[in-house]
């Protein structure tokens, strides 16, 4: 069994900002798997399904970015999960907008729900799928920049990001990380 935590902010306030590019893809995955992220459990909204021949448990966690190892955590003790079947899909702001890393594990980059979860798994070994969403302009606030939502044009390669990373959490899934690396890696916008 597999977990697949997209992480963000919970609450209508911070959909479809930078930061809650994770829970755009765990929706597109959802939708593949003709289902929806809805049920609640203590620290997540989560939805059971079959990807890629692969049991998987879909999460959103609900505790807020910096938080989000205290649901991931919750939810990989409950499932008897190990880390390396844990896949973490995030917003990265040194990546161009829409461009992906697929990693097998690594450091938490500045990004506090990835170093949550570092935290709270007490390992950095999890696979992981970074979403770029563009690096934060000049004079601005970092927590403004991600809470912000994406221009118009930026929103349509997002669009296409979401999709690209759902493919890539397939691929993990199918073939592993090192293919989903070497396909998804290579790509440039």
């Amino acid at each position: 069994m597999y977990i697949i935590a997209g992480l963000g902010n919970p609450t209508k306030t911070y959909e479809g900002t930078r930061h809650n590019i994770g829970f755009e893809v765990i929706d597109r995955l959802a939708d593949r798997c003709r289902t929806q992220v809805t049920v609640r459990k203590n620290k997540v909204l989560y939805a059971k399904a079959i990807l890629e021949g692969e049991r998987v448990i879909l999460i959103k966690p609900q505790t807020y970015m910096n938080l989000s190892g205290e649901a991931v955590r919750e939810v990989a003790d409950y499932y008897k999960t190990e880390p390396e079947n844990i896949i973490v899909i995030y917003d990265d702001i040194n990546l161009e907008p829409g461009q992906l890393r697929v990693r097998q594990k690594g450091s938490a980059g500045g990004h506090n729900g990835i170093k949550n979860i570092i935290a709270h798994l007490g390992t950095q070994e999890f696979p992981r799928v970074r979403v770029g969403v563009g690096e934060k302009p000049k004079g601005w606030d970092l927590a403004d920049y991600v809470l912000a939502r994406f221009s118009p044009e930026d929103r349509k390669i997002m669009d296409e990001a979401v999709d690209l990373a759902a493919d890539a959490v397939e691929m993990i899934l199918r073939e592993g990380v090192a293919a989903a690396m070497n396909t998804y890696n290579a790509k440039k916008k």
